[in-house]
């Protein structure tokens, strides 16, 4: 089994995210964007409540989430950037706002599984015809690999994955030999 990749390029990750919206799913688009803007973990997106993410005393989406992660046990506040926000605000419009799951499967209330969130993501990573390993996974590593690539600190990357060694960091970087061409190619100190 392949190693599951972050998307390295934006145009694929608009992609993604475009996929669904497209289709006029917005739960779906939803899934996705929050994935990648917030670095959670499936386990962790898929636990998210409508009171999570909506202000129902102001009548709009909360500027950040306060989530205590499945795995770590560890409690971390999200700031939500613009396009988590828009992304939330045009789900609010259609959706039934209650305490409910954000990531809902309609039929039964609770929210989607994890294996569903999974055939979601490949479903459009296939539709897209993206020649690398996507899963749920990827769409972490793909909010590291871009923070990564516009400068953010490994160290600012690792503390917000909640990491405990800087390798495990590195691996999700997906740090690829072009990466290290890049940084050989584009740094000159001499003439």
């Amino acid at each position: 089994m392949a190693t599951t990749q972050p998307i390295r390029n934006r145009q694929e990750v608009r992609a993604l995210a475009g996929f669904y919206l497209q289709k006029g799913q917005r739960r779906n688009h939803v899934l996705i964007v929050l994935g990648v803007h917030t670095a959670l973990r499936i386990s962790d997106l898929l636990r998210l409540t409508w009171d999570d993410v909506y202000d129902f005393d102001l009548n709009r989406i909360r500027k950040s989430i306060s989530v205590t992660e499945v795995k770590t046990h560890k409690q971390k506040i999200i700031a939500l950037n613009s396009a988590a926000k828009q992304s939330l605000a045009a789900f609010a419009e259609e959706a039934a706002l209650s305490g409910r799951f954000l990531i809902e499967n309609r039929q039964t209330e609770k929210a989607i599984s994890r294996i569903q969130a999974y055939r979601l993501i490949r479903a459009a990573a296939e539709a897209l015809q993206l020649q690398y390993p996507v899963s749920c996974h990827s769409l972490r590593k793909t909010f590291g690999y871009h923070a990564w690539k516009s400068g953010v600190s490994p160290a600012v990357i690792m503390e917000i994955y909640n990491h405990s060694s800087f390798e495990v960091t590195r691996r999700y970087l997906g740090v690829t030999q072009d990466d290290k061409d890049a940084v050989y190619l584009g740094l000159q100190l001499t003439i």
